[in-house]
């Protein structure tokens, strides 16, 4: 086989005419111009950069637009995965059609045809010697022109290549854009972890900052009531340092609690202060009464604890009662009558003597009352168990719907009652009464209603009912003269004592018989276990730690 010169023009001619005979049949102009830009770009074969980078500005002026998109090589393995699968099949083509698309194959793998990489052929394989004379036609293109040939006459001579073409592009496409999802998620989400880090990193140091000013003030408020308090649990648990710490810590929570309510109480009448005085200062007292009458039912309903009470001049104060806020109420009513009376001094006298005696009549003059104290404690099993074993009659089933009056009668050696109950797995109503009465006996009784209506109905003033008939007036007045008047020690409010032993002092007032009223009334379908203990202690045995 002769050399083919580039620069013999008879040579040249001959590969001219050769390259023709590949030329599609039908006078296919647009592939003729296709296989000589290619062989134009082989006389460029001594200067490979500038056919490189003509290939790259022929691309996609050259290729049509659903070929555009990709690298060449990426192309080609397309290309010939789909030939190498569909020849035969969802592909015909003809004889001289295979040997140009062999051509551009055997030069795309293996470079220009030569002696050395081309193999041997024999004499009668015809096929073999058309394959290698299409390949040597080829010249010196380089292999990446080889493979924008192969995929150039694949695309003309087989339409469903466009089709493979436009999927594959789709899917490369579509690959594309959700690696950019991600990324673009995944930074979303490393910004979302940053923010919340952030976050995270400042509640932290809000906590701690808050952490750190809750204990400080605590500190201050301990160090200033530590010795009251420790000489209240000495009172309530002599020669026991465990109980007595166990308490001193629940006083200086308490107190803590207490003292924060009233600093934001403080600080939002500072707030309010403003807009009281633009308004009409009639209306504002109004209102004033009508907030504290409704923060001091908020008080009543909270369960009997050891409360702590801070006053104007920022001073302790031990009280343990549920009935305060009702006295308070009370000697601010008295108050408020003194200020009447002062009022009143330009009366005439006639009728304020008329007036004192109308009141002396209605109303008599009861020894004073002095506030009861409550506390709890817990070992409630303990409880029970010596409550049993000591006294069977100390424990009461109480039925649902039913009142259960204990009735205590003042010692004629104590000065003051004690009481303790506890309840199994729920909570019962408790409150204490004191009836001015002259007991006939010691002894403690135990008295069962319905209700705790059914206790008042002795009492009870029908004077003015016009159900009860205009023909009693005598029996009337013969039951109002007998019943006693009762006083409120404590009013009756639910106590958690399932939870916690609640136990409670009062001092005597008088003579006369103490009610301790355990309601189950506002239970209808269960009944309580309650387990309870009152005893009296001498005169100056319990002091007044408030």
């Amino acid at each position: 086989m002769a050399s083919v010169d580039n620069d013999d023009p008879s040579s040249s001619a001959k590969i001219t005419k050769d390259i023709e005979k590949l030329s599609v049949a039908g006078n296919d102009n647009q592939m003729e111009n296709k296989i000589k830009n290619i062989y134009d770009d082989n006389k460029n074969h001594n200067n490979p950069e500038n056919s490189e980078a003509k290939l790259d500005n022929k691309q996609d002026d050259e290729f049509k637009p659903h070929l555009t998109g990709f690298k060449i090589r990426d192309l080609y393995k397309i290309a010939l995965n789909f030939y190498k699968e569909k020849e035969g099949k969802a592909v015909h083509l003809s004889y001289e059609d295979k040997l140009k698309l062999v051509a551009f194959t055997q030069q795309a793998t293996h470079g220009k045809c030569t002696p050395e990489n081309s193999p041997e052929l024999g004499v009668l394989d015809v096929i073999g010697k058309d394959r290698r004379l299409a390949w040597q036609n080829l010249g010196d293109i380089t292999k990446d022109q080889a493979m924008e040939g192969f995929v150039v006459l694949l695309d003309k001579l087989c339409p469903l290549f466009r089709t493979v073409v436009e999927a594959q592009k789709r899917n490369i496409e579509e690959q594309k854009r959700l690696k950019q999802a991600e990324a673009e998620k995944k930074l979303d989400d490393e910004l979302r972890e940053k923010e919340a880090a952030e976050d995270k990193k400042r509640e932290e140091a809000d906590r701690v900052q808050r952490e750190y000013q809750r204990r400080q003030i605590q500190d201050a408020l301990n160090q200033q009531t530590y010795y009251q308090f420790k000489a209240y649990a000495e009172q309530q648990y002599p020669g026991n340092p465990e109980e007595q710490g166990v308490l001193i810590r629940q006083l200086q929570e308490q107190h803590y609690h207490r003292y924060m309510q009233q600093l934001h109480q403080n600080r939002l009448m500072i707030d309010e202060s403003v807009e009281l005085d633009k308004k009409d200062p009639d209306q504002e007292r109004e209102r004033e009464r009508e907030r504290s009458r409704e923060i001091t039912a908020e008080d009543n309903q909270l369960k009997p604890d050891l409360k702590i009470m801070i006053n104007d001049d920022n001073k302790t104060e031990i009280i343990i009662d549920n009935a305060k806020s009702l006295d308070k109420k009370k000697i601010d009513d008295d108050e408020l009558d003194d200020d009447d009376n002062e009022d009143d001094e330009n009366e005439p006298t006639n009728n304020k003597n008329k007036n004192d005696d109308e009141d002396s009549d209605d109303q008599p003059d009861w020894p004073p009352i002095e506030t009861p104290k409550m506390w709890t404690r817990p070992g409630v099993d303990e409880f029970k168990k010596l409550i049993k074993r000591e006294s069977g009659d100390a424990v009461i089933k109480v039925g649902h719907g039913e009142t259960v009056t204990v009735r205590v009668p003042t010692h004629e050696d104590g000065s003051c009652l004690f009481w303790e109950f506890a309840t199994d797995g729920y909570d019962i109503g408790f409150g204490v009464y004191f009836e001015w009465s002259k007991p006939d006996t010691n002894q403690v009784s135990v008295h069962i209603s319905e209700s705790e209506d059914d206790d008042d109905d002795e009492i009870y003033d029908s004077g003015e009912d016009l159900e009860c008939g205009p023909g009693n007036e005598e029996n009337r007045t013969e039951l109002k003269t007998v019943a006693a008047p009762i006083s409120v020690i404590i009013p009756i409010y639910r106590r958690d004592s399932q939870d916690e032993i609640y136990a409670g002092s009062h001092t005597y007032p008088g003579q006369g018989i103490y009610l301790l009223k355990f309601d189950n009334s506002y239970s209808l379908w269960r009944s309580k276990t309650l387990y309870y203990r009152v005893y009296y202690t001498r005169p100056g045995f319990a002091n007044d730690s408030s």
